[in-house]
């Protein structure tokens, strides 16, 4: 079998994000007057992985969750939750589980249509393991002592897991077992992604083409959430001040609890001045984000309006949004469908994973040759 090959005139990515993310591949097939190359066209795939670890916050919506619907309509979407990465450190049992669940109704119920996408469960897609064991076999130690993250969570720490040190190609296995073009990530996740390509260049390089390099694309600049309680600080899940941090399936009432109670000034106007009034700034912030309303309409809607009308607007804006998403995480967290979506989704990404493992295998010569 002639295998199918990335043409030499593939658009740049630019001009692809510009003509509905098609790339162009193609296959040579035999016709009488030799080989003729056939072209062919298929949609960018699009990659995004996310740890179950619990809680998510109003900033990892905004910043996040609130973002992955979009990318259904950019291209062919997958979305992996990533269990085997949550066990690098250690994790009860009972409570991975359920965080994993959690995870895959909080991706539904925040816009992700699996009829468009795939979403499915690592660890239940076997060739991640495998083909991570492969591309750590063409990693070298100095390159995974260099990543930050494994220099972040070892320092000062007498021991520490050896999958902190090792995790890295595994992710890159994650990206590459789905031929991904486009991998969304974060300024600290740009590393890894970096790593991913050099190991697949790597592979490429040592085995013959066979793994498709994937870009990076960074997000514009978008809402930066603080704290309640210290709004110069980021919003954060680990924050041991409970009034700091709204959570995606918090209570409209302690929803409104946290956003009356939340740090402003002394003013009692309301104005976008980050340096001067973080509170305020902040509040307002979420509002915009939220809604779609500019943070220059929303002064203007508060023009006159103290601190008690200015949080309790804020606060009717989060309850609003969130709760149909909330309706929708608890019908399905449960439910037998969540089930079926993933074991669909396992389905589908399987039958891609395998037939990207297998191609590995052959390339580099691991098990017995089929006649």
């Amino acid at each position: 079998m002639v295998p199918r090959i990335q043409t030499s005139f593939v658009p740049s990515l630019e001009k692809l994000m510009r003509t509905h993310d098609v790339f162009y591949f193609g296959t040579y097939v035999k016709t009488s007057k030799g080989l003729k190359f056939k072209e062919e066209m298929t949609m960018t795939t699009i990659f995004s992985g996310v740890q179950p670890t619990g809680i998510v916050t109003l900033g990892n919506y905004l910043g996040a969750f609130k973002q992955f619907p979009a990318l259904q309509d950019e291209g062919d979407a997958v979305y992996c939750i990533v269990d085997q990465h949550a066990i690098t450190v250690a994790q009860d049992p009972k409570e991975l589980r359920q965080n994993i669940r959690n995870l895959a109704a909080t991706y539904i119920a925040t816009g992700i249509d699996p009829k468009k996408s795939t979403l499915f469960i690592q660890s239940e897609v076997p060739a991640h393991a495998q083909a991570g064991w492969m591309l750590q076999c063409v990693a070298s130690i100095g390159e995974l002592e260099r990543m930050t993250q494994f220099k972040d969570k070892s320092h000062g720490k007498e021991s520490v897991s050896a999958a902190l040190l090792t995790y890295p190609p595994l992710m890159a296995a994650d990206i590459l077992l789905y031929n991904t073009n486009i991998v969304p990530v974060g300024d600290d996740q740009k590393q890894h992604i970096e790593l991913t390509r050099d190991l697949a260049e790597r592979f490429n390089k040592r085995y013959g083409d066979v793994l498709t390099i994937p870009e990076i694309q960074l997000p514009k600049a978008g809402a930066r959430i603080k704290s309640l309680q210290e709004p110069t600080k980021k919003m954060s899940k680990s924050d041991p001040n409970t009034k700091a941090t709204i959570k995606l399936l918090d209570s409209a009432k302690d929803i409104e609890k946290k956003i009356k109670s939340a740090v402003t000034d002394s003013d009692g106007i309301v104005a976008f001045d980050v340096e001067n009034k973080p509170g305020v700034s902040n509040l307002l912030t979420i509002e915009s984000a939220i809604s779609g309303v500019s943070i220059d309409d929303l002064v203007k809607k508060y023009e006159g309006v103290g601190y008690g009308g200015f949080k309790q607007g804020v606060a009717a804006a989060v309850i609003d949004h969130l709760t149909p998403i909330q309706e929708k995480f608890y019908n399905l967290v449960e439910s037998s469908e969540l089930d079926t979506i993933l074991d669909e989704g396992a389905e589908k990404a399987n039958a891609i994973a395998s037939a990207t493992l297998k191609r590995m295998e052959e390339a580099m010569g691991l098990g017995r040759a089929r006649r």
